[in-house]
């Protein structure tokens, strides 16, 4: 007899957690080590699927903006993709650089060779997975960038009132 398996259980988010961590410190619900999804799990946000297979660039660029914490842009690192991708044909390994740089901020371990060929075999995918999927399950909202993250995060901040200066009689 076939014994069924327990239903997956959805977890439901803290009200007191923080909107997201950092990308240098694991959350509990990614394992350090791995990513969240798998390659192949692409079909699982269609708008993000069919973004990525028409516009990579605008994909990468959301990557890029915010694993390089605000540095660069999604417009630069966007059109650098385009340019690769039109005059080289090789904007996979300008991409590969970036799953390695994900990769080492989450502790993951790297493996070039396999990173690389994942890049130039299947790019829409490792795009979709390090890209929404992975940063969105680590708490970013990827269509902010970086700068409008952070302060998505400070809102939940309580800033004191100002005081005024000086001594008044």
């Amino acid at each position: 007899m076939k014994q069924q398996q327990p239903a997956m259980r959805i977890p439901v988010a803290d009200p007191n957690a923080p909107p997201f961590a950092p990308l240098n410190q694991p959350t509990n619900g990614g394992a350090v080590g791995e990513f969240s999804t798998g390659l192949c799990d692409c079909f699982s946000d269609i708008p993000l699927c069919c973004l990525t297979c028409w516009c990579p660039c605008i994909t990468f660029g959301r990557i890029a903006e915010i694993v390089d914490k605000g540095s660069s842009s999604c417009g630069v690192s966007g059109a650098l993709y385009s340019l690769n991708m039109v005059v080289a044909g090789c904007q996979w390994r300008y991409s590969c650089t970036y799953r390695s740089k994900m990769k080492a901020q989450y502790g993951i371990p790297e493996n070039s060779c396999a990173d690389c060929c994942t890049h130039f075999w299947c790019e829409s995918c490792a795009l979709c997975q390090e890209s929404y999927r992975e940063l969105e399950h680590r708490g970013y909202n990827v269509s902010l960038g970086w700068h409008g993250n952070m302060e998505r995060q400070n809102q939940g901040m309580v800033v004191p009132p100002p005081m005024p200066g000086g001594m008044t009689r």
